[in-house]
């Protein structure tokens, strides 16, 4: 017999290179896609009873009370540099629609276009994208310039399932105001930057005859852009710098929460938005995700793997063993989800169930949820 005496610390050395190993093991399902994983960000907006005077200044005691949002962040996420100037928002809400308010610090404020629907992300703009019930699809996209220029579109699904934008759509009732800490256009001087104020009534980015009002706790998936172009003054106007090749060097996309990929229509990737209205007398909750999102990155996993097989192999896998997973039992959280596919060479469904929810994903990126079970 051999005995093998351990050091507490050489003890504690190997129970912690367990436990790391068992946690890499336990995330390695979403293994070289891990900046489509990330935990989106999430803001509680608190109701208020005297709104804000929509005049780009943001200083009114609803303001006051509502707190900032973290500073954005490269789109990509923390694998990039972080953004050069500081961008921040903050939301509130009254029973008729919702408030944003956004800072954008910057040196050089300036916007050219000045028409409607124009392509305002041609400037440096701000933008907001709303998708109230979570499905990915029946989205809004509204952008901002300093100029107070708005282009305002419908999406009814990503570009990447093949949908084109409703450029007629105008969402009807919104108020917009920008101030600028500074001169606009003008080189000569230095600016602080500039603020954003809008007002979205719930009717505008309602499908229905009737406003949908959110009640306390509920959640919309929302995220913000800032545009941002290389510059350099050109006969005392802003112009966008050019690469070798002549054509104007990429944008920066600075967002609230980072999608993980250049692209600001995966709206599974946008942050929650919470209205709080609690109970007179009651404080308001910190909302917690819900578990169901949870249990929805396994069903993105599958669609993403589905459309890189299709790539590659002009058709879907018709079985999930093709895309490589092979448990179909699944613990989220220490709980048990089954996991299925029913799949064509051109169509397919996803679906996961831990009870009696059963939360599905098409090709399409249709989120739905239904009652059935397997």
């Amino acid at each position: 017999m051999i005995s093998i005496f351990l050091s507490s610390r050489t003890y504690a050395t190997i129970l912690l290179l367990v436990l790391l190993n068992g946690f890499v093991s336990a995330q390695s399902v979403f293994s070289g896609k891990e900046a489509l994983f990330t935990t989106p960000r999430q803001y509680n907006a608190l109701f208020t009873a005297t709104p804000p005077v929509i005049d780009g200044k943001i200083d009114e005691a609803a303001w006051q009370n509502a707190a900032w949002t973290e500073y954005f962040k490269d789109i990509e996420g923390d694998s990039k540099p972080a953004p050069t100037w500081n961008t921040r928002a903050k939301m509130t809400w009254t029973a008729e629609g919702l408030y944003i308010a956004a800072e954008l610090l910057e040196p050089h404020v300036w916007a050219y276009l000045n028409k409607h629907d124009e392509i305002v992300f041609y400037d440096n703009d701000f933008e907001v994208f709303i998708d109230p019930d979570n499905d990915t699809h029946r989205y809004y996209e509204i952008e901002i310039n300093a100029e107070n220029t708005i282009f305002d579109l419908f999406m009814p699904k990503p570009y990447r399932n093949g949908s084109g934008a409703m450029f007629a759509y105008n969402t009807p009732g919104m108020k917009t105001a920008i101030n600028i800490q500074g001169t606009l256009n003008n080189p000569n001087d230095a600016d602080i930057g500039w603020t954003v104020e809008m007002f979205i009534p719930f009717m505008a980015v309602t499908m229905g005859n009737e406003a949908k009002v959110p009640t306390d706790g509920e959640f919309w998936r929302i995220d913000f852009s800032r545009v941002e172009w290389d510059v350099e003054v050109k006969e005392g106007k802003y112009v966008k710098l050019k690469g070798a090749n002549g054509r104007n060097l990429p944008e920066h996309n600075w967002v609230w929460s980072p999608q993980g990929v250049i692209n600001m229509h995966y709206p599974e990737r946008w942050g929650y938005l919470f209205f709080s209205k609690p109970e007179v007398g009651k404080a308001s909750a910190d909302y917690i995700i819900p578990y169901s999102e949870k249990q929805k990155k396994h069903l993105w996993l599958v669609y993403y793997l589905q459309k890189e097989y299709f790539q590659k192999n002009k058709s879907y896998a018709k079985d999930l063993k093709d895309l490589g997973i092979s448990d179909l039992i699944l613990e989220v959280d220490s709980r048990d989800n089954k996991l299925w596919m029913e799949a064509t060479s051109g169509q397919f469904m996803v679906y996961i169930s831990a009870d009696e929810n059963t939360y599905s994903v098409n090709d399409e990126g249709l989120v739905q949820v239904s009652r059935i079970s397997k």
